[in-house]
């Protein structure tokens, strides 16, 4: 029978599903030098090299929309809390 590859690339997208190691799993997150976007230590696709400035933007970009969003669901647009309403509808 014939090995697959554990690792490669398809259409540009790399894929790897080697076992992952702690050391590999910590060495792809963190790549001096390298771009904002690196390849994935399991996996397909692409994660984000915590050694680049712009990673860390992302972070706080999406932290922060979290948070607004968590905000909004126990908060109305002006700072009350949501209470139901009633709708009656009058059929004539």
């Amino acid at each position: 029978m014939v090995d697959k590859p554990t690792s490669g690339e398809i259409l540009g997208v790399p894929y790897n599903f080697e076992r992952p190691s702690m050391g590999r799993m910590l060495s792809s997150y963190w790549q001096p030098g390298k771009g904002m976007l690196v390849e994935k230590p399991f996996g397909v696709g692409y994660t984000l090299n915590l050694a680049n400035w712009r990673s860390w933007i992302v972070v706080a970009v999406a932290g922060l929309l979290l948070w607004q969003e968590q905000k909004g669901k126990t908060e109305g647009t002006d700072g009350t809390e949501d209470e139901p309403v009633e709708v009656i509808v009058d059929d004539e």
